[in-house]
């Protein structure tokens, strides 16, 4: 089985959800606290490419405050320059994040996990 990574905020509901549907799954994945241990830029290149995803569709939260702080709204920025955004600010990172071998998805709903757990 890959290794699991679940990149998680205790004080978000979302996230305590999707780690208890995953545990009552059966699966046990290593736990990131990003805010405390930081994500890096290659990190953050690595959820991109395994999600699929651009930065701004559902990787990056636009609602946060330091969104607005950094003045990021309507900024043409590469993965690159939004890793290091997000390496230097990682409250920015959309939440939960399951990353499982070649795959990762965003636990926004919780039960999106389950897509890539078997």
């Amino acid at each position: 089985m890959s290794k699991q990574t679940y990149y998680h905020n205790p004080r978000c509901s979302k996230s305590r959800q999707g780690l208890e549907l995953l545990e009552n799954n059966g699966v046990q994945p290593e736990v990131k606290l990003y805010l405390k241990e930081g994500v890096t830029a290659t990190e953050f290149k690595e959820i991109v490419k395994k999600t699929g995803l651009k930065p701004l569709e559902g990787l990056i939260r636009v609602k946060e405050a330091t969104f607005k702080e950094l003045e990021l709204k309507g900024q043409d920025l590469s993965v690159d320059q939004w890793a290091k955004v997000v390496s230097e600010n990682p409250v920015l990172l959309e939440r939960p994040i399951l990353v499982n071998g070649a795959k990762a998805k965003v636990g926004r709903p919780p039960e999106d996990l389950l897509q890539i757990i078997s």
